[in-house]
């Protein structure tokens, strides 16, 4: 299958949310929770991403993960990951009793899609994609939809090949990578990479007119002027985490990190990195 074929099957049965002017969306994606150990990279930042959760859960957002949220490449266990997140999960909860909680998988987590892993949310689904629209409403009379998935359709090696890359993950570049290797065919850690695939994801985007928002390549993307292409970034940057929030059909790319007062005392700082920018009115073709 091409990328386009790739995609397209993607989003063929993906669900549909609503879209308003009050629809509040949080979309985060690559956590990477892992197992605490030192190949945890989520682990620098859970402080920033609780403080996040906190926030949105406040503020009456629907949380949406865009995948790989659980590092399931380089460890086996997710009860582990459970066990050591468990102040994450509990917020998960909270989201999930009110029906504001949706988790996508990516490449890295993409076992989801075939079992329950997660014993907290026995009747969650793990979708591959869902698109927000504002068709659902009646008597609406502008059309926006926003495509959201992970983003790893646009490589081969992280879609229809990903059994062997999460091989060459977990004997691999794993051991190489703490003693500073980083995998050459990681779209995250790699530029050529990163590049091709951002690429393939806007070029999907423009021949099918769609506004598609997508993690993966860890690259927060929210140009000033309308666009067919976004990217939430992050929550494994070396001093923050990236994400989009979407609020009065606008959305805003948001960076969390920690921040010192004059008298020196820290705090998790909420900073607007770029946005609101009003979303695309594009129209069907």
């Amino acid at each position: 299958m091409s990328v386009s074929s790739r995609l397209d099957h993607a989003f063929l049965n993906a669900p549909l949310l609503p879209l308003s002017n009050r629809s509040r969306y949080i979309l985060m994606s690559d956590c990477h929770r892992g197992m605490g150990n030192s190949s945890d990279n989520f682990l620098k930042n859970q402080h920033l991403y609780f403080a996040a959760l906190e926030y949105y859960y406040r503020q009456g957002f629907t949380y949406i993960e865009l995948g790989d949220g659980d590092e399931l490449w380089e460890n086996r266990n997710m009860k582990n990951i459970l066990d050591i997140h468990s102040d994450v999960f509990w917020f998960f909860t909270q989201f999930y009793k009110e029906n504001r909680l949706y988790l996508l998988y990516g490449n890295h987590d993409i076992v989801k899609r075939k079992r329950k892993v997660h014993s907290l949310f026995p009747n969650l689904t793990f979708y591959e994609s869902i698109i927000l629209t504002t068709d659902l409403l009646p008597g609406n009379r502008s059309h926006i939809s926003l495509y959201l998935t992970h983003g790893h359709q646009a490589s081969l090696l992280n879609s229809t090949f990903w059994p062997l890359s999460r091989f060459l993950v977990r004997y691999i570049w794993r051991p190489l990578e703490n003693m500073g290797v980083l995998d050459p065919t990681s779209a995250a850690k790699n530029y050529h990479v990163k590049n091709k695939c951002e690429i393939r994801l806007n070029q999907w985007a423009e021949d099918n007119h769609h506004i598609l928002i997508t993690g993966h390549t860890h690259r927060p993307i929210l140009p000033a002027e309308p666009a067919c292409y976004y990217n939430t970034g992050s929550c494994v940057h070396p001093r923050c985490i990236t994400c989009i929030e979407i609020e009065r059909q606008a959305m805003t790319l948001v960076k969390w990190s920690m921040s010192a007062r004059a008298d020196s005392t820290l705090y998790v700082a909420r900073e607007i990195i770029s946005g609101p920018v009003p979303l695309p009115n594009l129209p069907a073709l």
